[in-house]
């Protein structure tokens, strides 16, 4: 019963972890795949592997944006961080 119990908690946390319930975040200005895919693919790259793109957005705030690259050399928006450019 003791090694149930934890096991059984985890289960619960890790059902609130899943990724399809997010909406996808779509492409600002700025963002490597606005106005579609980029023209070039990464053919050296793994697929999975991480790329990170840093940008201004039209208000002078720092956008840090992170793709990961797909196993079609697409690229996919997973993660975008908006803030200041010197945090107080």
């Amino acid at each position: 019963m003791k090694v149930l119990m934890p096991a059984l908690f985890a289960a619960a946390l890790l059902t609130g972890c899943s990724s399809a319930d997010s909406p996808a975040l779509e492409p600002i200005p700025g963002s490597i795949t606005y106005g579609g895919q980029p023209r070039t693919k990464l053919t050296k790259s793994p697929v999975g592997s991480a790329v990170h793109h840093q940008f201004y957005n039209g208000t002078g705030q720092r956008v840090e944006e992170t793709y990961i690259l797909q196993p079609d050399r697409s690229l996919k928006l997973v993660r975008r961080v908006v803030g200041p450019d010197f945090p107080d």
